[in-house]
């Protein structure tokens, strides 16, 4: 069922997002008298599932759902109508625009992501507020994995700062070091501050690790759901049981319990449980992983203090532009790092299963429309790239002409658009074989 709900989140938001796009060129080119023949959500390569035909444009829906478009007349895009460029240019013809008519068409599309990016996070932050938590108020510590362990972190330490700045919100710490090339986090461990030196070996393992430090939590574990395979499930634990104890060993912190598992791992060990205010033990043997093969139904957050800003309406115009402005410079920054053979970001990247997997398995309106807008961000800024078949790649030779007086040559023009829906292809081939591989480690 969650694997339902979250395609499902994920269609609706491509769905509407590619409509956007779509409809900035389409105004665009409506504006400067283009005339468009057909407008689709999804690509119909030999058949549509649906459409119909108003006035001079065909609108329908496609069956592969890797994107949509607008087909404009006299223009060298994904359809490559090679017939109709071959006919003498006429007037309602993009080819016949002025290059600034031509350039507003095509970053139409990319104006169109960010001004409804920026308009979601304005209806966000009205509708909902936003919640954080104060670094402050992480008053365990940080719980960390083997290599936040590897770069110098440990249990149960209080970060004080990164490069010497306060970092107010938490879950801002990791991208920080990540994003901005942090050299230094300061700490405090066991009363005493410390400053734990950040390579950029170590900003490597943290980005291909996904993860190196979270919210350390009190043990307090109550089964909530079993996984496919579950050792604890085969060994007769049942939901709503509450684990107090391994090996008779009690803990402390949530880390404590799980270093026992892995230490355990394909070993048998006995489990202390409560059952309807009854303990008993129950042998289960650890997976190869260290894994129980639970989710705990009790939320470990209801422990710390969390903020939430709300916005009147006026106030949450400008919160919603700051926001939209900082995903996108974030994620400009993730590009060197994608790029960076340091950090084999690429390594990292993803198909439609890592995008499916950002939204959550029960239907969240608040969580759906922040990652509607974050995904129109990362549309836009991709769109924009000097990719031949790409809208940059269109405004990178329009911007040519502009420059130099001279239009490309229309076969030269035609010969880049193969050479990019290839590119294209390749990239989609590769982020999607990225999913399948991660599936079977």
């Amino acid at each position: 069922m969650d694997i339902i709900i979250k395609a499902a989140q994920l269609l609706l938001s491509l769905s509407l997002l590619i409509i956007v796009h779509e409809l900035g060129h389409f105004i665009f080119a409506r504006i400067f008298k283009c005339r468009v023949e057909k407008f689709y959500l999804f690509f119909n390569l030999g058949f549509s599932l649906f459409k119909t035909k108003r006035g001079e444009t065909e609108y329908g829906i496609g069956w592969l759902p890797l994107g949509g478009y607008v087909k404009i007349a006299g223009m060298i895009d994904e359809s490559m109508d090679k017939e109709q460029m071959k006919q003498p240019a006429q007037p309602w013809e993009f080819r016949s625009k002025k290059p600034y008519q031509r350039l507003l068409i095509m970053v139409g599309g990319v104006m169109m992501n960010f001004l409804a990016a920026l308009i979601i996070y304005i209806g966000v932050l009205y509708a909902w507020g936003e919640e954080y938590l104060p670094t402050a108020n992480v008053k365990y510590g940080i719980e960390v994995n083997e290599v936040g362990r590897e770069i110098g972190f440990q249990n149960g330490d209080k970060i004080l700062a990164v490069d010497g700045e306060y970092i107010e919100r938490f879950y801002d710490i990791a991208p920080s070091i990540v994003l901005d090339g942090a050299s230094t986090v300061q700490v405090e461990r066991n009363g005493q501050q410390l400053e734990i030196p950040i390579t950029k070996e170590h900003i490597a393992k943290m980005v291909q690790s996904k993860g190196v430090f979270g919210v350390r939590v009190p043990f307090n574990l109550v089964v909530g759901a079993f996984g496919k395979e579950s050792p604890a499930q085969q060994a007769g634990i049942q939901k709503n049981d509450q684990i107090v104890m391994v090996n008779h060993q009690q803990f402390t912190y949530h880390d404590e319990f799980a270093q026992v598992l892995s230490d355990n791992r394909g070993k048998e060990v006995l489990l202390t449980v409560i059952r309807d205010t009854q303990q008993m033990d129950i042998p289960v043997t650890i997976s190869e992983k260290g894994m129980l093969g639970v989710s705990w139904s009790n939320n470990h957050t209801e422990v710390f203090e969390f903020e939430t800003l709300r916005y009147g309406f006026f106030e949450s115009i400008p919160a919603g532009i700051a926001r939209g402005w900082e995903t996108s410079v974030d994620y400009i920054k993730q590009f060197k790092l994608i790029f960076s053979r340091d950090t084999k970001g690429y390594e990292s990247l993803g198909g439609f299963i890592t995008i499916g997997n950002i939204f959550p398995g029960m239907w969240n309106w608040k969580v759906f429309w922040n990652m509607t807008a974050f995904l129109s961000i990362i549309l836009g800024i991709m769109n924009i790239l000097p990719i031949p078949a790409l809208d940059g790649g269109h405004v990178m030779f329009v911007l040519y002409e502009m420059i130099s007086g001279r239009k490309p040559n229309e076969k030269f023009l035609e010969y880049a658009q193969y050479v990019g829906l290839t590119l294209l292809l390749l990239l989609v081939f590769y982020a999607n074989m990225n999913d399948v591989i991660r599936l079977f480690k």
